[in-house]
């Protein structure tokens, strides 16, 4: 039988697509499917593993050489849900190909949920696009190029609910776009400004590995008596600042980036940045409440925006995109490190662009991240960048 006949069977077999999933492929390309934790679960029993079937038994080796040849032939979206199909087959398959699945930062790919959690490439940015809908205020972060050159090939990666209150603005980030509730399991995060848009804390849903909790001030959380779905907690895993702009508008803005859960020696020689391999459960009570994470060094990375410069010719504040961005806008903004000289950091890694964003058409932004920031935090970042911030403009 033929490798690509023989995969198709096999996602016809797994069943992973509900009417749900079906509906967000056609809006953005296949789903990533959920890790097997109940955490990752995001359509009940649309991905439940079956131990038995013709295919558990197949020889561990075979295996191996099937899903190695299945993921080194599919190395983009939609193509890549064929290594999803496999691991949608039974535990031993999922088992086995997780084993030969990368994570980004060793391949540049995003394959399941937790992929999104975890640091990019060192070598090459991961290409994406962000969305914006100003009529439901939601805002789609996308794998691709842009829409007009990835087409149907785009690969719909998070999504994000702007909500307003009287003291400040959330940004709920979800897995889908129909679900922002944060006893969900496709919550994964949030982001909250201040009252004046000008700080924003970024909230995961759990703690990155190799970190320390610290409780912030503020109480915690009980649940009631009554039988509820329990809150996620809350875990502060980064603060975004702007400062203020004498210039306004004619201005670019400057900003300023404290990443709590990732170490400064994570971009020096040998050093490496918290990795999650799966989600994990936390919503024990005694938990509940908004936390402060600190990498365990205690020493966090810090990104500052890079200065622009001012172009004679054109009258106007320039950064080098590479033809990333198209449209200026005060939004457009590069990230790099700034860190100290005590930290040994070699120069290049200082310069190097570790987030880009910005505009290239109407509500259309692109959004290109590398290690040692995640989807997620990138995504965060950028969409403090949509936020209305009177003093800085």
């Amino acid at each position: 039988m033929p490798l690509k006949s023989f995969v198709r069977e096999i996602g016809n077999m797994s069943k992973k697509f509900t009417k749900k999933e079906k509906h967000e492929c056609r809006r953005g390309g296949a789903y990533i499917a959920p890790d097997s934790s109940p955490l990752s679960s995001t359509a009940g029993s649309s991905t439940a593993l079956t131990e038995h079937g013709r295919w558990a038994n197949l020889p561990p080796e075979l295996l191996l050489d099937i899903i190695q040849r299945v993921e080194a032939r599919e190395t983009c979206w939609p193509g890549r849900g064929d290594v999803v199909a496999c691991a949608s087959v039974c535990r031993s398959w999922r088992q086995i190909t997780k084993e030969v699945v990368k994570t980004p930062e060793q391949c540049g790919f995003l394959t399941f949920p937790i992929s999104l959690k975890q640091p990019g490439s060192r070598d090459t940015p991961i290409e994406c696009f962000i969305q914006r809908e100003k009529a439901t205020s939601t805002y789609r972060l996308y794998m691709g190029l842009s829409p007009a050159l990835s087409g149907n090939l785009n690969k719909l990666l998070l999504v994000a609910k702007k909500v307003r209150r009287a003291t400040c603005t959330d940004f709920v980030i979800s897995l889908v776009g129909n679900d922002f509730s944060r006893s969900s399991n496709n919550y994964v995060g949030k982001l909250k400004s201040n009252f004046m848009g000008t700080k924003f804390n970024i909230f995961d849903s759990q703690p990155p590995k190799d970190s320390l909790v610290q409780s912030t001030n503020r109480s915690l959380q009980k649940t009631h008596s009554r039988q509820v779905s329990p809150r996620k907690p809350m875990f502060i895993t980064a603060k975004i600042s702007y400062e203020l702009n004498v210039l306004r508008t004619r201005g670019p803005r400057r900003m300023k980036c404290d990443m709590y859960s990732i170490p400064a020696s994570a971009i020096g020689q040998g050093g490496t940045a918290p990795t999650p391999t799966a989600f994990t459960n936390c919503n024990d009570e005694a938990q509940l409440g908004f936390k402060t994470l600190k990498s365990a060094q205690n020493v966090p990375l810090v990104l500052r925006n890079k200065a622009p410069r001012w172009h004679e010719q054109l009258q106007c504040w320039c950064l080098n995109f590479k033809g990333r961005v198209t449209v200026a806008s005060v939004k457009n903004f590069q990230l790099v490190a700034a860190a100290e000289p005590s930290q040994n950091v070699a120069v290049p890694e200082q310069e190097k662009v570790i987030l880009q964003f910005g505009k290239i058409g109407k509500d259309i932004f692109t959004m290109d991240y590398r290690y040692p920031l995640s989807a997620l935090q990138a995504f965060a970042i950028s969409l403090s960048s949509f936020d209305t911030k009177p003093v800085c403009e």
